[in-house]
């Protein structure tokens, strides 16, 4: 995948957008379980690809980075929820 057009309407993309916007707090993990999963696939696909596929490994990482960032989040609200 070349093109910013392309990559946008990669399927990760729609699960990874979906676990970031998701208003239900219940529902988050397991969003992101399923994000992180196709994420994962993808990068597997695109290791052994050939061409420059740089772009896209960038953003999976980047994508990767954020549904990790997001999960720490939800682990210390919950944790202060039940602490008080």
């Amino acid at each position: 995948m070349k093109a910013n057009s392309n990559l946008n309407d990669a399927p990760w993309r729609a699960l990874y957008t979906a676990a970031l916007f998701e208003n239900d707090r219940s529902k988050i993990p397991a969003l992101i379980s399923d994000a992180e999963a196709e994420i994962v696939k993808r990068a597997h696909l695109l290791f052994g690809a050939p061409g420059d596929n740089f772009e896209e490994t960038e953003a999976l990482d980047d994508a990767l980075y954020m549904l990790r960032a997001l999960k720490s989040c939800l682990k210390v609200q919950t944790s202060n929820q039940m602490a008080a």
